[in-house]
C-alpha cells in the first residue's frame, strides 16, 4: 500500500494586472506576464521520506515583479514551507524576461499513515494552477536521517576522468541546541573524497551548527588515477549522537580527452623552394580513454603562403589509435631565402596539439643554372679581351 500526497500549487492575482497588451506588435513580449510551473507533476517517495520539488517563476513581461508566496493550506502531521537554499522565503523578485526558482518542502510527522494528502501554495501572480502528486511508499527501506538534514540541487556532476568535481551540500540542523556534527565521506576505491567549507581551500571533518542553523560545505571528489568511463556512486553521512542525516551522490566520468602529435622522425623542419610545394608526414594520436571526434587540422603561416592537409579533418579518433595526416607546405613565389615559421593546429573535440615548424626557403634551381651561366659568360669574355691585348 502507498501514500498518495496531492500538493496543489496556485497564483493568485487580479487580472487586469497582469493583462496582455492586444495593440502591442506580433512577439513583443506584454508589459506584466508571470507564470509558476511545478518542476515535477507527480513524484514517489518511500515512508517517512521528506518532499523537495522546485517552484519555477517565468516572468514572461517587460517589467521587473515582486511576487509573494506563501503555503495556505497543509495537512495534519505535516510540516511544510518554500524556501531557497538556506531560508524560508515569502517572497520573491523576478526581472523582466528572467526565470526564478524556489523550493517547496513538506516534512512528515510520526504518525502520518498511508493516505491521500493534499497542500495548497498560493502567490500574488497572473491565475494559475499547477497540481503535484507525490505518492509515499510503503514498502522498501528507509532512509534514516533525524535531527539533520542534507540537501543539494545538483546530486550528479559529469566531467572528464583526470577532473576534480565539487559538490554543494547544505547541512540544515533540526536541533534545539548548539551540536558538532561528524562529515563521512563513502566512495569508489582509490578515490579522494573531502570536505571543505564553501568558498574555502582547508579541508574538515566536523561542523558546528548552532540550534536550527544550516551551513553549506563544499565536497570535493578526485577520482583515481586510471579511473574509466561510467556512472561511480558516493555516499555522505553526518552525524551528531543521535541525529543522523545521509545524501547520495553521483559522478558521470566521461573518460580523458587528450591528443598528440609530431612527425615519425621527430624532426620538425622542412625545406622547401620558393613556389614548389613540399610535402611532409604529420601522426596523430589519441592518448586520452575516451574518443575524440570532429578533429580538425589549423595552420598559422606567412602571408600569401599555403598550407593543405589530406585529409582535410578526422571524423573520430578511438582511445589509443594512431592516423597519418599528409601536410603540403608551399611558400610564395616571392618569398626570400631564410628560415620560416609554420604552426600546425589539431583541434579535437575536448584536446588539441600544436606543432611549430621551421621551413628553410631556398633558391630555385633555375637561378642557379642562371648564375652559374653569366659567371661562365665573364669568364669566357676576360679571356677573349686578354687574348686581343695580347695580339697588339
Amino acid at each position: 500500500m502507498a501514500v498518495f500526497l496531492l500538493v496543489a500549487v496556485g497564483l493568485l492575482v487580479a487580472p487586469v494586472c497582469f493583462a496582455y497588451d492586444k495593440d502591442s506588435e506580433e512577439g513583443e513580449r506584454p508589459e506584466r506576464l508571470i507564470e509558476m510551473a511545478a518542476e515535477y507533476p507527480g513524484v514517489e517517495v518511500p515512508a517517512e521520506e521528506d518532499v523537495t520539488m522546485d517552484l519555477i517563476f517565468h516572468n514572461k513581461g517587460r517589467s521587473d515583479e515582486n511576487v509573494s508566496v506563501r503555503v495556505v493550506s497543509v495537512p495534519d502531521g505535516w510540516e511544510a514551507r518554500v524556501k531557497t537554499y538556506r531560508y524560508t522565503v515569502t517572497g520573491v523578485h523576478v526581472a523582466g524576461g528572467d526565470d526564478k526558482t524556489l523550493t517547496f518542502e513538506a516534512e512528515p510527522g510520526e504518525g502520518v499513515k498511508p493516505g491521500s494528502y493534499a497542500f495548497r501554495i498560493e502567490a500574488q501572480t497572473v491565475d494559475q494552477t499547477v497540481t503535484v502528486s507525490v505518492t509515499k511508499k510503503v514498502e522498501g527501506e528507509k532512509k534514516e536521517s533525524k535531527g539533520v538534514k542534507l540537501n543539494t540541487s545538483y546530486p550528479v556532476l559529469q566531467g572528464p576522468s583526470d577532473a576534480k568535481f565539487e559538490f554543494s551540500l547544505e547541512v540544515d540542523s533540526k536541533l534545539g541546541e548548539d551540536a558538532v556534527f561528524d562529515l563521512f565521506a563513502q566512495g569508489p576505491e582509490d578515490w579522494d573524497v573531502n570536505f571543505k567549507p564553501a568558498y574555502e581551500d582547508k579541508y574538515i571533518s566536523s561542523l558546528r551548527l548552532k540550534a536550527n542553523q544550516s551551513k553549506t560545505v563544499a565536497v570535493e571528489v578526485k577520482p583515481a588515477m586510471f579511473a574509466e568511463a561510467g556512472e561511480y556512486p558516493l555516499t555522505v553521512r553526518v552525524s551528531s549522537g543521535d541525529a543522523k542525516g545521509e545524501a547520495e551522490l553521483q559522478v558521470v566520468l566521461t573518460g580523458t580527452y587528450k591528443l598528440d602529435a609530431g612527425t615519425p622522425s621527430g624532426l620538425l623542419s622542412l625545406d622547401a623552394r620558393q613556389g614548389k610545394p613540399a610535402n611532409m608526414s604529420v601522426y596523430v594520436k589519441n592518448t586520452g580513454s575516451a574518443t575524440n571526434h570532429d578533429i580538425k587540422f589549423m595552420s598559422f603561416k606567412p602571408e600569401n603562403w599555403k598550407v593543405e592537409f589530406k585529409p582535410e579533418k578526422l571524423a573520430a579518433l578511438e582511445a589509443g589509435d594512431l592516423k597519418q595526416v599528409e601536410v603540403t607546405i608551399t611558400p610564395h613565389e616571392e618569398a626570400l631565402v631564410g628560415d620560416y615559421s609554420v604552426g600546425l593546429d589539431v583541434q579535437g573535440e575536448k584536446a588539441s596539439k600544436t606543432l611549430e615548424f621551421r621551413v628553410s626557403v631556398r633558391a630555385s634551381t633555375a637561378w642557379g643554372w642562371i648564375g652559374i651561366g653569366i659567371i661562365v659568360g665573364v669568364i669566357a669574355g676576360l679571356i677573349a679581351l686578354f687574348r686581343w691585348l695580347g695580339r697588339r
